[in-house]
């Protein structure tokens, strides 16, 4: 079992980041491959980032690759999205997740966090 909280959303101008965290509890949290999903009001949730438990592979969204960064510390339990050169169409709340497979699906994810709402103003 893992359990997983997100934290470090907020209100942004275009143009400007953020660093989102998830931290993990539960004993096999390092067995685990983490991502990051959002979901915009109206849209299906999407998968943006994600990263194997050693973190030496990641893979991106076409549409963050160059601006977003996925990274984990397994000595804190926590897994890290920094986000730069944000836009409106970024916003929407962001979902940290933990999957036994090197996944981007959704249906792959076993656990989910409880999200942290993201605002990019224009």
């Amino acid at each position: 079992q893992v359990q997983l909280v997100e934290s470090g959303g907020g209100l942004v101008q275009a143009g400007g980041s953020l660093r989102l965290s998830c931290a993990a509890s539960g004993r096999t949290y390092t067995r685990y491959l983490m991502g990051w999903f959002r979901q915009a009001p109206g849209k299906e949730r999407e998968f943006v980032a994600g990263i194997s438990w050693s973190g030496s592979r990641t893979i991106y969204a076409d549409f963050v690759k160059g601006r977003f960064t996925i990274s984990r510390d397994n000595a804190k339990n926590t897994v890290y999205l920094q986000m730069n050169s944000l836009t409106p169409e970024d916003t929407a709340v962001y979902y940290c997740a933990a999957s036994a497979m090197y996944s981007s699906r959704l249906r792959d994810y076993d656990y989910w966090g409880q999200g942290t709402q993201v605002t990019v103003s224009s």
